[in-house]
């Protein structure tokens, strides 16, 4: 790969240890790719949630947080995506202190580095989205498809070590979802069918992230006849990436790089209906109306200031079921806002519980699954519901209103 005389000083460790490691773990993942060069980027985004680093990954965060700052901190704005504990609730969630632990070393470390600690997996929605063509570096599937899709920024998915890599550097290798050639639409979808609420947008990502199925292929759909909301679009990104590994999709006449079906050459590609038929098939396999519910979950993605307020307003003066838990999970800077606003306390008063910088299935969701004797869990994320299942839960989708009713009542209604 070439590299300037800054990134060859780097790599010589002449500006420090934890750049000297990031520049050539770049150049291994680059090579892999066949990327001819590094590529600056405006922002990072890392996935270091305790369930995925391990006392391992904790460890290495600490030993590049030991260098001194000048060579530590890093190079540019870096964000994290949710973590993994709560450590406001861990204790009543069924959470260890081995967990918890594993989440102070983390958070002490990354500070030491200068990363900004927001916890979020909705970056996009709450600070400093990115801009039309803005390289950065993100990490989460979720984060990924909407800021390339629905902003016209360019990532590719970065593990953790990449991320914290680019953000020491301010670079990423330069291959995948940073080359025009890799933007343009491989797949071409005419939706018959229209999604009305946010679980409907999540069943079309679902959906189509099924029928897509590669991180390499890109859907151009066609169809739409109205402009989505970013909780739609964030919910239809978000099930496309889990179903599919999809980083990047066009709605043609919407998007930013799809002005038109030719602008992104999905004119010279056959198209595929999406059919009534195809979002009732997605949806007929998880449980139906009368089973019963241990857990009722809002997350993935975290909850904007906007589904918030619906949450509330759905559960304002009622109660929970006394066998059901409800859970809400949203980023440090909506949670502040919610609880200013009284949407906390809403839903706080019917029994549920709002967990701030979390994210369900990435705060060992096994371990307190296990921990509370939840098997039955109803969620309106389709992303959730399909990630889920491999953590030993019989997951059910249904709509925000149905999950509080029947959160209420304790069964599917």
């Amino acid at each position: 790969m070439r590299l300037t005389d800054e990134e060859q000083a780097m790599l010589a460790g002449e500006m420090g240890e934890p750049r000297r490691w990031a520049l050539d773990h770049m150049l291994k993942v680059g090579g892999m790719f066949d990327a001819e060069d590094l590529v600056p980027v405006s922002q990072a985004h890392m996935m270091a949630d305790p369930e995925s680093l391990g006392d391992a990954g904790a460890s290495f965060l600490e030993g590049i947080a030991s260098h001194p700052a000048k060579d530590r901190r890093v190079a540019i704005p870096m964000i994290t995506d949710p973590r993994g504990v709560d450590l406001n609730h861990y204790s009543p969630l069924g959470q260890t202190e081995e967990m918890a632990t594993i989440e102070r070393r983390m958070i002490a470390a990354c500070e030491k580095l200068g990363i900004l600690m927001t916890n979020t997996c909705i970056n996009y929605q709450t600070i400093m989205p990115p801009m039309l063509r803005d390289h950065v570096a993100f990490g989460d599937t979720g984060v990924v498809i909407y800021c390339n899709s629905a902003l016209g920024a360019r990532s590719n998915f970065e593990g953790g070590p990449s991320a914290l890599a680019a953000g020491l550097t301010g670079r990423t290798p330069r291959y995948g979802l940073h080359l025009d050639q890799n933007r343009r639409a491989t797949k071409r979808y005419r939706l018959r069918e229209q999604p009305r609420e946010l679980t409907d947008w999540g069943v079309l990502g679902a959906v189509i992230g099924r029928k897509a199925g590669s991180y390499w292929e890109v859907p151009a759909i066609e169809g739409l006849e109205a402009v989505p909301t970013s909780d739609e679009m964030k919910h239809m990104g978000a099930a496309m990436a889990s179903y599919g590994s999809t980083p990047l999709f066009h709605l043609i006449g919407i998007t930013p790089e799809a002005p038109t079906l030719a602008a992104v050459e999905g004119d010279k590609l056959p198209v595929e209906d999406i059919t009534a038929a195809d979002l009732a098939a997605l949806r007929s396999g998880f449980g139906g109306r009368g089973d019963k519910v241990d857990v009722v979950v809002f997350a993935a993605p975290q909850l904007s200031i906007v589904e918030m307020q619906q949450v509330a307003d759905l559960i304002e003066g009622r109660k929970i079921h006394h066998d059901t838990a409800l859970i809400v999970c949203t980023s440090p800077s909506v949670y502040a806002d919610a609880l200013r606003m009284g949407h906390v306390g809403a839903i706080e008063a019917a029994g549920g519980k709002v967990l701030e910088g979390t994210c369900f299935y990435n705060q060992y969701a096994r371990e307190i699954g296990e921990a509370n004797g939840w098997k039955r869990l109803l969620s309106n994320s389709a992303k959730i519901v399909n990630i889920l299942g491999g953590y030993g839960y019989e997951p059910a989708l249904a709509s925000m209103e149905a999950c509080i009713e029947s959160a209420c009542k304790g069964e599917i209604v």
